[in-house]
């Protein structure tokens, strides 16, 4: 089931995964490319690359919790994948825990119950390792409990329960995928921003960095476009149906260590740091186990490295 020549759905796909993954559509020759978002996150901007790649890209601004809308859409452009990326982001559901929560479910079962009824041929679904929580042992598995700290988490676990359901009861062609700390161009500066461009902005700023907690905390940092590489990887691998895969580096990096190779990076190496109090749900220990990925695909991204870490510093010096 190559992505060649299908009629692919993005949700969230003017977001920072989701635009690389339109990307990378393009480039593996997709024969039609349709973005659903509903700009909570993602920007249009975006999308600037892969429009000019592909003019006939439709982005349709849309809640993609609604089924009937849904619906409709990939009716009306015979669509035959899912890319199902749409999510409202952790921090938010700090604030909105309901909206959140009912948001991110409601998108998750409005596609499998679209799967349910033939409509679509293959769903993917971008999980998070959130739905995990703090690691009980590490390097985490598939087979990790999931241990939700936040009502984001909850949702995110909720979800992967609702589509195992809707694989075993109604046999959809359906894939979790549960990427882990993603980092590179385009993640959302303001104020959901990851660690990274939040890190750029204080350097420029001539302000502190501040770190939550003791910065001991680790994650497994993975580059954005190696997602959306083995996002299209497991599509196409027959192996990969009905299946949850962990797609991360395998290795753990502290908060403490990205700062220093970013400092470093940006010349900046003496540039003031300040540990503030943890952040509420804040998991400690993130670091996935990747070889079911290995063993169905025969690879794994690679390691936080300095080359994709430079690239990703220079777009936001260029950009915020």
């Amino acid at each position: 089931m190559s992505i060649h020549s299908r009629s692919v759905l993005v949700t969230g796909g003017a977001g920072f995964i989701g635009s690389h993954l339109v990307d990378r559509l393009i480039q593996e020759g997709a024969s039609k490319i349709v973005v659903v978002d509903n700009f909570f996150l993602g920007s249009e901007h975006n999308l600037d690359d892969a429009k000019r790649a592909f003019p006939d890209l439709e982005v349709i601004r849309l809640d993609a919790s609604n089924l009937s809308a849904m619906q409709d859409v990939v009716t009306a452009h015979q669509i035959e994948t899912v890319f199902d990326l749409a999510t409202i982001p952790l921090p938010t559901s700090l604030t909105y825990p309901h909206f959140t929560m009912q948001t991110n479910i409601g998108i998750t079962s409005t596609f499998c119950e679209i799967a349910r009824r033939g409509l679509i041929e293959r769903l993917v679904h971008m999980s998070s390792s959130e739905a995990y929580g703090s690691g009980r042992y590490v390097p985490m598995d598939e087979d990790h409990p999931h241990d939700a700290l936040t009502p984001y988490a909850a949702a995110k676990s909720a979800e992967d329960h609702i589509l195992r359901s809707f694989v075993s009861t109604f046999g959809i062609d359906a894939t979790i995928i549960r990427p882990f700390n993603n980092y590179g161009p385009r993640q959302n500066p303001g104020s959901y921003a990851g660690i990274i461009p939040i890190i750029v902005q204080k350097v420029r700023a001539g302000e502190p960095i501040l770190i939550h907690g003791d910065g001991e905390q680790s994650r497994d940092f993975t580059f954005v476009r190696d997602t959306a590489d083995f996002a299209v990887t497991i599509h196409d691998t027959p192996e990969c149906r009905g299946q949850e895969i962990n797609v991360a580096t395998g290795v753990g990096t502290s908060i403490n260590t990205l700062v220093t190779r970013m400092l470093e990076i940006m010349g900046k190496p003496d540039h003031p740091i300040e540990h503030v109090e943890e952040r509420p749900g804040d998991v400690r220990r993130h670091m996935a186990d990747v070889t079911k990925l290995s063993g169905l695909v025969g690879r794994q991204p690679e390691v936080l490295n300095v080359d994709a870490l430079a690239e990703t510093i220079e777009w936001y010096e260029k950009t915020l």
